[in-house]
């Protein structure tokens, strides 16, 4: 029978079942290697203690400190009704501050015999507020004695690290479990290429394991720290390289167009010249078109930076050169909205074999899953003989029954929504005489994306940026309005909208929710830390605000309502009513957040706003002043001047550049969700590694990454960087990566 290696012991094995449950359910360790991976958050000092002083409320924390005094009080309480309830008091100091520890009960006979003044401690606990001060009720607590052998042992150097620990779990408790597990640290495999390791100076892998746990200097730390950073950016970067490597070896047809056909007929009738970014971008997106391999292009582009017009350059470009184009948009009411569009821009161009259409056109249709069966299979029937050279829909696009006849180019509108086997599944529909060819891919978002999240994320992809506004683009003003603190700005808000429709446009509202939930809030579970008051009423819904406007400061205008849950058609209808001025008011969810264009909307109110996350609330902003008109946005909340959520709205209002949002996004968010969509929930794969502040470490990591991987793209003479791989791609990080 085989051995199994040592950092793949599972840890009931050797920590016993009951820490090893708890490890697995509350932080997702499952072996030894897993637990060697759980680095320490930070260290504390044998003489230096945690600042009391700045404690965070509502967190676990722990500290060090030394008992001050002790008081047991008793007191009468329906329990204990004679006087006989007993409450231990505990003041802890560190220097900064003091700080309040209680036990009741039972449980205060063991620390009023062992929290005596003097003696030094470390305790875990939840911070919370008794009568105006901090306190920790019931708190775990560990002895530093310092004499009996164990604990020297446990404590040794200098350093303390203290661990992402949970409230059914100390710090303490981990770093016991670390010390039994560290010896196997001996036994890791080394992901890095000697000769990478050794040029950059970097410590051996199991040295960096053994001085991140049981550091004795700051320098072990940070010595350690930057190996194991090396470690995450380039394996995810190599896993990257493959895949970008075996794109490379996929063939593709070259698309290149014809001098004199429908792109150039295109080119001039279009109203307006392309900007200098737009050209720019179309000459990449030629130059990949126009190879035997197939393209892997992110777009990135501010809302209305034109993307969709680029796009569809590129699309009319692979059907002069004989292809099919097809755009996938995540949903049918932006399926439609691009085809809306589309066939606007193109006209006559977009009617190709009927009467009346150019003799350079094409046909251009929609495939949704609502769909006629008529209409749907012509629509398949176009598809399949080439009469249709583009085509617009949802996922079902993806289906079985849709064949092409030249699949060229596919076109995704906001990747996050659309995984790689979606991909594939498209790869397989290309077919060009008689043969298996990938169809080119152009990657759409509107999401701007920080360099480094960029190749972090979407590491596979060639990104080209569109980051200058078209001519005819109106600024937006946004405005903070705290209804809390100045309830008179939001009367004065719904004043301003009544301005602007009295100017003849229209005015969106945003709000969290639809309003018609049957579900419970309290069933769902999910509980949210209360930043404060206004997080413990329900998020305002979009069915309520629409009555209360209607009836109250929009009484006599014209407003509707749209939601995710309408049907389909009601949604269109709405939506075509707004766009032709029929409505002055649309109250909806965040369906509206991607590709409505109606440039008549000067004005969007979104209520809560600081349920929204930033760059959500800069896609939505984007919404208006699409026209000649400015565009005002403003973003109503509740939460007090000092709160973070502020501090965000305050961000946002400041500044209209997506690419400075997306930066300040990540910097507020923890590390572990700058991946944002890309794995919601699961934990992240990066550990040590901070996407904005490592910036050249992964710049650094993308390169060498390349060339290990040109050197040997199976990767054959490095063992320990195969393994380090199949462990990433293993757990849920496959889905990571392939979200792209």
């Amino acid at each position: 029978m085989d051995l199994v290696p040592a950092l793949q012991e599972p840890l009931k094995k050797v920590l016993g079942p009951a820490t090893a449950k708890v490890m697995a359910e509350h932080l997702g360790l499952h072996t030894v290697g897993d637990l060697l991976h759980h680095y320490p958050r930070r260290y504390e000092e044998r003489g230096q203690l945690t600042h009391l002083a700045d404690l965070p409320m509502d967190e676990h924390v722990t500290v060090v400190a030394q008992v001050a005094d002790a008081r047991l009080h008793t007191f009468a309480s329906a329990k204990a009704p004679r006087g006989k309830g007993q409450r231990l008091e505990v003041t802890i100091t560190d220097g900064s501050g003091r700080l309040q520890l209680v036990f009741f009960g039972n449980g205060v006979h063991k620390p009023h015999k062992e929290l005596l003044p003097g003696t030094r401690a470390m305790f875990a606990g939840k911070v919370t507020v008794f009568n105006r001060r901090l306190q920790l009720a019931h708190p775990a607590y560990e002895l530093l004695r310092g004499d009996s052998e164990e604990t020297v042992e446990t404590w040794a150097g200098a350093l303390i690290p203290i661990y992402p620990a949970t409230a059914k779990l100390e710090s303490w408790k981990i770093g016991k479990a670390v010390q039994t597990v560290l010896p196997s640290a001996q036994e890791a495999l080394d992901p890095l290429p000697s000769a990478l390791r050794e040029g950059r100076g970097l410590l051996p892998l199991p040295e960096a394991l053994l001085k991140i746990h049981r550091p004795h200097t700051k320098a072990d730390i940070a010595d350690a720290r930057a190996r194991l950073k090396w470690d995450e950016a380039f394996v995810l970067q190599v896993a990257l390289a493959r895949r970008r490597h075996a794109e490379t070896q996929l063939p593709a047809v070259p698309r290149v167009p014809r001098p004199d056909g429908i792109l150039k007929a295109f080119d001039e009738r279009l109203p307006f010249t392309l900007t200098e970014g737009q050209r720019k971008v179309s000459g990449e997106i030629f130059a990949d078109l126009a190879t035997a391999h197939p393209m892997h292009r992110l777009l990135q582009g501010e809302v209305g930076s034109g993307k969709t017009l680029v796009a569809l350059r590129a699309m009319l470009a692979v059907v002069d050169a004989g292809g099919q184009a097809a755009m996938l948009a995540p949903t049918e009411v932006l399926a439609q909205q691009h085809h809306r569009s589309v066939t606007e821009m193109m006209g006559e161009l977009a009617e190709g074999g009927m009467l009346g259409g150019a003799e350079h056109g094409t046909k251009v249709i929609l495939l949704t899953g609502s769909m006629g069966t008529a209409a749907r299979r012509q629509a398949l029937l176009d598809l399949a003989t080439g009469e249709a050279g583009i085509v617009i829909g949802t996922h079902a696009l993806i289906e079985d029954k849709v064949q092409f006849h030249d699949l060229g180019l596919v076109v995704v509108d906001e990747q996050h929504r659309f995984g790689v086997e979606q991909r594939d599944a498209l790869r397989g529909k290309a077919h060009s005489q008689g043969e298996r060819r990938s169809p080119h891919l152009l990657v759409m978002t509107a999401t701007p994306i920080p360099r480094t999240v960029a190749m972090t994320v979407f590491g596979d992809l060639e990104t080209s940026v569109l980051d200058q506004l078209p001519a005819g683009r109106s600024p937006i003003a946004s405005h903070v309005v705290p209804a809390a603190d100045k309830p008179h700005f939001l009367a004065r808000a719904w004043e301003r909208v009544r301005e602007e429709v009295a100017s003849g446009h229209q005015a969106y509202v945003v709000c969290p929710r639809i309003g018609d939930e049957e579900d419970d809030p309290k069933k769902s579970g999910k509980k949210k830390p209360p930043e404060d008051e206004a997080e413990k009423r329900p998020p305002l819904a979009v069915l309520d605000v629409a009555d209360q406007l209607g009836r109250g400061p929009l009484k006599g205008l014209k407003v509707e309502v749209l939601h995710g849950r309408m049907h389909p058609d009601d949604k269109d209808a709405v939506m075509r009513r707004f766009a032709a001025g029929e409505t002055d008011v649309l109250v909806a969810t965040t369906v509206i957040e991607v590709g409505v264009n109606v440039p008549n909307a000067t004005a969007m109110v979104i209520m809560d706003a600081d349920r929204f996350g930033v760059s959500q609330l800069h896609q939505l902003r984007g919404r208006v002043g699409r026209g000649s008109a400015p565009g005002l946005c403003l973003l109503v909340t509740e939460m007090p001047e000092a709160s973070p959520a502020r501090q965000r709205l305050a961000a946002v209002a400041s500044t209209l550049d997506g690419f400075e949002l997306s930066r300040i996004d990540l910097e507020q968010r923890r590390e572990g969700d700058v991946l944002g969509q890309a794995q919601s929930g699961a934990r992240s794969s990066l550990r040590v590694l901070a996407v904005i502040e490592d910036e050249e470490v992964i710049a650094e990591a993308r390169q060498e990454a390349a060339a290990v991987v040109a050197a040997d793209p199976e990767l054959q003479q490095l063992p320990g960087l195969r393994t380090a791989l199949d462990a990433l791609l293993d757990e849920e990080k496959e889905q990571y990566l392939e979200k792209g």
